[in-house]
Parts: C-alpha cells; sequence; structure tokens
C-alpha cells in the first residue's frame, strides 16, 4: 500500500484525486469493539498505553477506510502537567477538582514538561508514525475551550464564570490565556517533532462568544500559536467549534491552512467569509448520520458539489461523531464521498 497524502494535499491547497474524509471523534463510542475497550479501561488508562492508544488510533482508518488519523488522546490531557487534577466523568465529561478562580490559583499553573509528564503520547504518536499509510493529526484544545473547563470546573452552556472573569478581570484573563497559549505551542511542538504529520486546534465552544470579544479576549492567543508554530512544515487546521460560522471573518491574518466549519454555515459561503485563503474542512450535522442512507447521501453530494469547486476540502463533520452512530453507515459514506468525488473531479478535470 502506498502511503496516501490526499489530505495533506488537501490541507494545501492542491489537486487531488477524490475528497479526503476523516471524522472528529472517529475512535470512538460507536464502535462496538472500542466499546469493549472502554469496558476495561477508562479514556485516561488507554492514553497512558501507548500500544493501545495506537491500535485505537488505528482502528477507523482500516474499518471506514479514511484518509487520515486523528491521534487517540482527549483535549484534557495536557493540563495535568500544568498542576490541574482533572478526571473525565461519565456522561458529564471533564471535571476539575481545583477549579480556577483568583489570581493565585493562575499564578500556580506551571509550564508544561511534555518530555516528562506526557512521554506516553509522544509514544503513541512514534508508534503510528512507523506503522499508519495514511497521516497522523494530533491535537489540542484551544486556549478559551481549556479554559472554559478550567474555570467553570465542569461542561457549561452559559460559561458564566469564564465570561465573568473575561470581562471583570480583563488582565487576569489575559494572564491565563498567555499561560495556556505557552502550553499549547509547547505541546504541539513535541507532537510534531515525535511524528505527527499535520494538528488540529480544537476551540470547540468559543463560538459562545460575539466576534468583537472574541478579536479582544482570544484571538491575539490563536494568532501567536499559529505564528510560532508556523516554522512547522504541516499542515495547521483551526477549528473554532458550534456556533462559529459569525467568527469566520475574523481569522482572515491566521497563518493555519485549514479552517473547520460547523454545519449552519455552508461550504461556499464559509469560503467566502475566510476570503478564500484557506482550504476549509467540514461540515455535515453529526446526527444526519440518524437518517436513511439516502438522506445522508443528498446532504453529502451538496457538500462534495461544493467542496470540489476549487482545490482544498477535507470532508468531516461539523462536530464529533456520537455514540449511536453506526459504523456501517460511516463506512458507506466514505465510500460514497470517494466515488462521488472522483466523478466529479474528472469530470472538471475534462471540462477543462
Amino acid at each position: 500500500m502506498a502511503y496516501n497524502d490526499r489530505f495533506i494535499r488537501a490541507c494545501r491547497k492542491q489537486e487531488v484525486d477524490c475528497l479526503p474524509v476523516w471524522y472528529m471523534r472517529q475512535a470512538g463510542r460507536y464502535d462496538p469493539e472500542y466499546r469493549k475497550i472502554k469496558e476495561k479501561y477508562s479514556l485516561l488508562e488507554i492514553c497512558r498505553q501507548p500500544e493501545l492508544a495506537a491500535e485505537i488510533t488505528m482502528m477507523p482508518v482500516r474499518k471506514l477506510g479514511v484518509d487520515a488519523a486523528i491521534l487517540y488522546s482527549d483535549i484534557m490531557n495536557p493540563v495535568a502537567s500544568i498542576g490541574i487534577d482533572f478526571d473525565i466523568v461519565k456522561n458529564i465529561g471533564p471535571v476539575i477538582d481545583n477549579p480556577i478562580r483568583t489570581r493565585e490559583d493562575i499564578e500556580r499553573l506551571k509550564p508544561i514538561d511534555v518530555e516528562g509528564d506526557l512521554s506516553h503520547i509522544l509514544e503513541t504518536i512514534k508508534l503510528l508514525d512507523k506503522e499508519l499509510e495514511v497521516p497522523l493529526i494530533t491535537f489540542a484544545g484551544a486556549p478559551f475551550t481549556i479554559a472554559s473547563y478550567l474555570i467553570e470546573g465542569r461542561p457549561s452552556k452559559s460559561y458564566i464564570r469564564t465570561k465573568s472573569l473575561m470581562y471583570g478581570e480583563p488582565e487576569l484573563w489575559d494572564k491565563l490565556m498567555a499561560k495556556l497559549g505557552d502550553m499549547v505551542i509547547t505541546y504541539l511542538r513535541a507532537h510534531v517533532n515525535s511524528g505527527g504529520k499535520a494538528f488540529q486546534l480544537f476551540d470547540s465552544w468559543v463560538g459562545a462568544l460575539a466576534p468583537k470579544d472574541f478579536e479582544r479576549y482570544v484571538l491575539p492567543t490563536i494568532t501567536r500559536i499559529f505564528a510560532e508554530l508556523d516554522d512547522l512544515d504541516v499542515p495547521k487546521i483551526y477549528f473554532p467549534g458550534v456556533s462559529s460560522g459569525e467568527l469566520l471573518p475574523t481569522l482572515t491574518k491566521l497563518q493555519a491552512d485549514v479552517i473547520g466549519l460547523d454545519w449552519r454555515v455552508s461550504i461556499s459561503e464559509g469560503s467566502r467569509r475566510l476570503e478564500g485563503k484557506f482550504a476549509v474542512q467540514g461540515n455535515l450535522d453529526p446526527y444526519i448520520l440518524t437518517a436513511p442512507m439516502d438522506t445522508i447521501k443528498q446532504y453529502a453530494k451538496e457538500l462534495i458539489d461544493q467542496g470540489t469547486e476549487a482545490p482544498g476540502y477535507i470532508f468531516n463533520l461539523g462536530h464529533g461523531l456520537f455514540p449511536e452512530a453506526s459504523l456501517e453507515k460511516l463506512r458507506e459514506l466514505t465510500d460514497y464521498v470517494h466515488e462521488y468525488s472522483a466523478e466529479v473531479i474528472a469530470r472538471r478535470a475534462h471540462v477543462h
């Protein structure tokens, strides 16, 4: 099997034979084999076992035929190294033992030690680099999204404590963003040095902010992260998470290659708001996967028709897979995207 670089080519807006496909949370609970492993080990226990984490990372590549693997990990992993105690609680998500509420809490955060505290994650990346025939995407949680967990103490719908720190103590907020920015930069650089072939910065919840607040309180740190990692010769993806369509016009100066879109904005409109400066990735509503296969294909066809108008489109969901998704439907969808997009691309080449 030759190395499949379709994903990397699309990130760089180069020609491809068909559209690359991968799915956020593609290594996960929709897979019965993975659910069995989870009966024995927690997510964090799996992350500490490089062979097992690597095996889970590779499962969807074999089962679905996707064009990229995404590291089996969690956005909370690096915060353990800066002095935060947390657990991932079933049906809740990350729960923090010592939430950040005061200046002292922020000052106590120490610099990340990736080699010392997170060597198991680097080990997993090295194993995958040897085994995979598709690119490995690694990732980090972006500062706002991580901060929202650290401050609220658990997932939130309103982000009330996060926003009161941001609006009420902007200087403290900036200090926290700077520390989390440093953490992300060091962490992602170590990933690429260990063999990661691309990375994605997940800002799942930053769509909770108005564009002007995003520009004031978050964007400077996001800009710095991509600027400081600009020397790394791998595709860099920023995913501003759900409900982030209004933020897209603020992103045009980022030194990123790809912007991930959620399903509330079309591929064409998303590209327009980004001034055509980036490859785009997305943006099927994951819950469409509950529909009959014909409906799923109809939605996929629309994305493919828009995504093939110019090079630089990666087929994905607008957020992560959910446990009730069907492995069979995902496999069929992946095949459909490859087959139908190959036809469209061949037809367009023929016309030109």
